[in-house]
């Protein structure tokens, strides 16, 4: 084991969205989206600089009236680490430090799931990490809830929407339900971006299974913190209401 690289925190932001329309900038007790991703990001200790990525010109306004660090992106991005890798390489980030891809429609995010993710990078053969948590039988049957089952030393086998490990006894051993967030050597995140899509990612439409088809390992840490993601206008007061439970919005 050494000691953790440099590692840094990008969150990808666009303001179209099929289902909620600039929701970045929806206001949460009183602060846009972004101020509560970017300020609960901020608190992982571990993150030399957190940067928020975006090509959109009322996100970029709105950051830099917040004091958040902000950089203008390319439009032609198909998808959030395309945009992580532009950002990280505007930020000059070394091939040997770390790039955390952080949801931007997370603002009950909470820092110690950034921490649980950049400590595994103190082993120099670590590339990709991920988290997961346990859920139900019940919620593995739900597709939009992306399954990941782990080997022994903890690198992902597969990932899914479909419910697995099969029970084929009828056992009903642990389910895993993949949070999408990311550590990536930039390296490897260069190496990412560049590989074309595979047949299993584009049957399961999960981007990281271009990782397994590529045989780079994703080692999977599992959190007993929960994501989640605002999709919808109804989802702010949920989220409010989380907020209000881990003692209101967070502080500058």
């Amino acid at each position: 084991m050494t000691a953790l690289p440099k590692c840094y925190g990008i969150i990808p932001t666009r303001y179209a969205s099929s289902r909620f329309k600039g929701k970045p900038l929806a206001a949460i007790l009183g602060k846009p989206m972004i101020w509560h991703v970017y300020t609960r990001a901020r608190s992982c200790p571990e993150l030399t600089e957190v940067v928020l990525a975006t090509d959109d010109e009322r996100i970029f306004r709105a950051a830099e009236e917040l004091a958040i660090p902000v950089l203008m992106t390319s439009t032609d991005h198909s998808c959030g680490t395309e945009r992580v890798l532009e950002a990280a390489r505007l930020m000059k980030v070394p091939a040997d430090g770390v790039v955390l891809n952080i949801q931007g429609d997370e603002p009950a995010l909470e820092p110690q799931m950034l921490s649980d993710l950049l400590a595994p990078f103190a082993d120099p053969g670590v590339q990709v990490t991920t988290l997961a948590h346990r859920i139900s039988a019940e919620q593995a049957l739900d597709a939009d809830q992306v399954k990941v089952v782990v080997a022994a030393d903890q690198r992902a086998l597969y990932f899914s929407r479909s419910r697995i490990p099969y029970p084929r006894d009828g056992k009903e051993e642990p389910y895993f339900g993949h949070i999408g967030l990311y550590g990536f050597r930039m390296q490897v995140l260069e190496e990412f971006v560049g590989l074309a899509k595979g047949a299993l990612e584009q049957r399961e439409k999960l981007e990281q299974l271009r990782l397994l088809e590529n045989n780079i390992g994703i080692r999977v840490v599992e959190t007993i913190h929960k994501g989640y993601g605002v999709d919808r206008p109804e989802d702010i007061a949920v989220v409010e209401g989380m907020l209000r439970k881990k003692g209101g919005p967070a502080t500058d």
